[in-house]
């Protein structure tokens, strides 16, 4: 029963198609704008929204990646990302970027506010599509927040019960206050590494680690415009653990209860 309850909640809150490419337009639409005022740039969409952990409600992370030389013939084979000061550079810019959507782009860019973070954002809601309101926040050149997608990318499609796992815990996390990283709680993806390892380290995995069994495709220096090709070239995990939904949830909770260091 437990199960076909924890099945029932993934089917039911899973992020749709639909609500992706909604997403995607948006990036699309801000990307072309924003290169007016920086011509070196690519926005990405990352984080729940990309990497298979995303629900309805998930808010749309986009990098904006800014480059330091000139744009070859071929855009997406540039890869030379600047360092940036999180604090004075990622500030600067983004401040343009805030001044951006707050005047010329008022008309679907709704309440963009600077966030003055060790990590700062802007965060903003797209006004256009009211009935999706969906919020974002944009960082400058985290790029390792695109890599992390499409590892967790991986992880995420690799075994059919990783994905309802992560989205109960979720929900169970935010339904008892403690998902809200700003507030000294855990943030979704921590919640997200509790549960891949946990299924790594079970007396029969169902999970394998795969930037040790496949480096070369998650290779941290790997170009950033072939990040994405990573989660096609790893075969399917076929696990000999039976465990079910259920058996695995009650097991996640009983490990960092009772076992883990």
């Amino acid at each position: 029963k437990l199960s076909q309850q924890v099945l029932e909640l993934f089917q039911a809150c899973q992020q749709q198609t639909y609500d992706l490419n909604r997403k995607e337009l948006c990036r699309t639409e801000l990307q072309r704008e924003i290169q007016r005022i920086f011509p070196q740039s690519r926005l990405f969409l990352v984080g729940s929204s990309l990497n298979g952990f995303g629900t309805r409600s998930s808010d749309g992370d986009l990098c904006l990646v800014v480059k330091e030389e000139p744009i070859p013939t071929s855009f997406f084979n540039f890869n030379i990302v600047f360092q940036v000061n999180q604090k004075t550079e990622a500030r600067h810019i983004l401040s343009l970027v805030q001044k951006l959507f707050s005047t010329k782009l008022c008309n679907y860019i709704e309440r963009p506010q600077l966030i003055r973070a060790k990590v700062p954002i802007v965060k903003f809601r797209d006004k256009v599509r009211q009935v999706f309101c969906v919020e974002f926040d944009l960082n400058v050149n985290n790029v390792v927040g695109i890599r992390n997608t499409f590892l967790l990318r991986t992880y995420a499609y690799i075994e059919n019960r990783v994905r309802p796992l992560v989205l109960v815990v979720k929900k169970w996390a935010s339904f008892h206050d403690i998902n809200d990283a700003s507030r000294g709680t855990l943030s979704s993806y921590s919640l997200v590494l509790m549960v891949l390892h946990y299924l790594q380290t079970l007396p029969e995995p169902i999970l394998p680690s795969l930037q040790k069994n496949y480096p070369e495709s998650f290779d941290p220096t790997m170009q950033l415009h072939l990040v994405h090709q990573a989660p096609c070239t790893i075969p399917p995990y076929l696990s000999k653990n039976g465990s079910s939904l259920g058996d695995l949830l009650i097991g996640f909770f009983k490990y960092y209860a009772t076992e883990f260091e």
